[in-house]
C-alpha cells in the first residue's frame, strides 16, 4: 500500500533529521511510518502510492478553502508574472494590513512576518520592550511555536520558574518564563502577585493539546488582571484566527487583547505570519521605536496576494455558517455513535476546527487531556488511515475541516468510524 512512501522515508532519514522537517510528521506517536504526499486538491491528499485520502488536517489548519483552490492558484499565477519577492515595500502588504485591521478591532497596526513562530517570538519581544519587564506567563499545553521562551514546562509549584523541555534552551532564559495551568485563574493571580510580568500569552482556544476552549470567565479575568497590572495580554490566534470565526476566537469571546498573533489561514497556504495590536505598543517597533524586528521575506507579494484572495472568499456571507455546519456534522456524528455504543469518546468543534477526545471526562487543560486513552487513539488513527481518512497523528492535536469537504465525505468518515467503534 505504501511502498513508495516507505522508500522515500528511508531516503529522507539519511539526509533530513528524523526523515521529516517537522517532528509530528514522523508519526512516532502512533507507532507508524509516514506517507509522503504527491499532490493535493480540495479535501484530498494523494500519496506517492496513489492512495486518495480524505484530509482532516489541511496543512495544520492553513487550507481552510481546501487544497489548491482554483481562485488562489489563479491569483498566484497572476502575481508570479509581477515577480516573486522584492525586498521592498509593495501595495499588497498595505492592503492586507488594512483588511486585518478592519476584521480585528483590537488591531490598529500590524507587522507581517513569515511564520507563526516568528510572530509569537516578535510579540513577546515587543511586550518586553514596551513594558521594560522580562518575565512572561504562558500556559501548560498551549503551543506558541518553537521559540526558546516557549519551550518551557511548569516548575514544581504553580508560581515557580519554568524549566526547559528541550535541549538547547538555556536554564537562565527558562527563568524568565512561568508556565501554569490553562483555565486556572487562581494560579494566574498567584503569579501576578509574585512577579512583574511583561505579558501573558494564551491561545484563546487551544489547538496543541487537542481542541480545548477557554472558560469565558477565565479570559475575561485575564483581560481584567492585565489591565490592572499593566501587563500586555497576547492572544495567539495563529491557529484560531480566520478559522473558528472570521474575527478569530476574540470575536467569539468579545475580548480585545493588546496584541494578537496570526498565521496559517492568513497566507492562503503560503508561509506567513503577522502580529498586531494597539498603536502605542506597535509604535515601539523599529524603525519608529527601539524594539528590533526584521525579515527578508516579510510581506512578500505572493503570500500577500494569496492572503487577500483568501480573505475575499472567507468573508462571503454565510461562509462560516456553512463551515460550522459541515464540521458539526462530523463532531455530532461522532458523539451520537459514541453514545450508541457506550464508548468513552466525544468531540467538539467551532468554525472549521475540532477535537476528538478519547475520554469521557470533560477536557479543560493539559492535565485532563493527558489522561486520554492513547492506546485507543492509536487504534483509531490506524484504522481510519487504512480506510483512507487522515486525522492528526497525535491525540494532542486539533483537526480541521475545509469548505471543500462535503456531506458525503463526512458520512463516509462516520461510517468508517462506526465500523471501528463497534469492534
Amino acid at each position: 500500500m505504501n511502498k513508495k512512501s516507505l522508500k522515500l522515508y528511508a531516503r529522507a532519514k539519511k539526509v533530513i533529521p528524523g526523515g521529516v522537517n517537522s517532528p509530528v510528521r514522523a508519526f512516532l506517536s502512533v507507532n507508524q511510518k509516514p506517507f509522503f504526499v504527491k499532490k493535493a486538491h480540495g479535501q484530498y491528499l494523494v500519496d506517492e502510492d496513489n492512495n486518495k485520502i480524505i484530509d482532516y488536517i489541511g496543512s495544520w489548519g492553513a487550507q481552510i478553502l481546501g487544497h489548491g483552490h482554483s481562485k488562489i492558484k489563479n491569483t498566484l499565477t497572476a502575481s508570479l508574472r509581477k515577480g516573486i519577492t522584492y525586498g521592498a515595500p509593495c501595495s499588497r502588504e498595505v492592503e492586507l494590513a488594512e483588511r486585518i485591521t478592519k476584521i480585528y478591532p483590537s488591531i490598529n497596526k500590524v507587522r507581517m512576518v513569515s511564520s507563526g513562530t516568528e510572530a509569537t517570538m516578535s510579540a513577546i519581544r515587543l511586550a518586553r520592550g514596551y513594558t521594560g519587564r522580562n518575565k512572561i506567563l504562558k500556559f501548560n499545553g498551549c503551543y506558541h511555536g518553537h521559540g526558546d521562551s516557549f519551550l518551557i514546562k511548569a516548575g514544581s509549584g504553580a508560581a515557580t520558574f519554568g524549566v526547559p523541555n528541550s535541549l538547547g534552551v538555556p536554564p537562565g532564559l527558562a527563568k524568565e518564563t512561568i508556565s501554569t495551568n490553562f483555565n486556572d485563574i487562581e494560579s494566574v493571580k498567584k503569579v501576578v502577585k509574585k512577579y512583574k510580568l511583561a505579558c501573558i500569552i494564551v491561545e484563546p482556544i487551544a489547538g496543541n493539546m487537542n481542541f480545548i476552549r477557554s472558560d469565558e470567565n477565565f479570559l475575561h479575568e485575564l483581560r481584567t488582571i492585565c489591565s490592572e497590572n499593566d501587563i500586555v495580554l497576547i492572544f495567539d490566534e495563529v491557529m484560531t484566527g480566520f478559522r473558528v470565526a472570521l474575527g478569530g476566537a476574540q470575536s467569539l469571546y468579545s475580548i480585545k487583547p493588546d496584541l494578537t498573533t496570526l498565521g496559517k489561514v492568513l497566507g492562503g497556504g503560503l508561509p506567513v505570519g503577522a502580529f498586531g495590536g494597539k498603536s502605542k505598543i506597535m509604535n515601539q517597533l523599529s524603525p519608529d521605536g527601539g524594539v528590533y524586528q526584521a525579515g527578508t521575506l516579510s510581506g512578500n507579494p505572493l503570500a500577500m496576494d494569496a492572503g487577500l484572495k483568501t480573505l475575499d472568499l472567507i468573508s462571503k456571507r454565510n461562509y462560516f455558517k456553512n463551515l460550522e455546519k459541515i464540521t458539526r456534522q462530523l463532531t455530532d456524528g461522532i458523539n451520537e455513535l459514541s453514545r450508541k455504543y457506550n464508548k468513552k469518546i466525544y468531540a467538539d468543534s467551532q468554525g472549521g476546527m475540532f477535537g476528538i477526545y478519547f475520554t469521557d471526562k470533560k477536557v479543560v487543560n493539559y492535565e485532563s487531556i493527558s489522561k486520554s486513552d492513547i492506546k485507543k487513539f492509536i487504534q483509531f488513527f490506524k484504522f481510519m488511515l487504512k480506510n483512507k481518512i487522515y486525522f492528526a497523528p497525535s491525540a494532542y492535536e486539533a483537526g480541521f475541516v475545509s469548505s471543500a469537504h462535503t456531506a458525503n465525505n463526512i458520512n463516509y468518515t462516520l461510517d468508517i468510524f462506526e465500523k471501528w467503534i463497534k469492534n
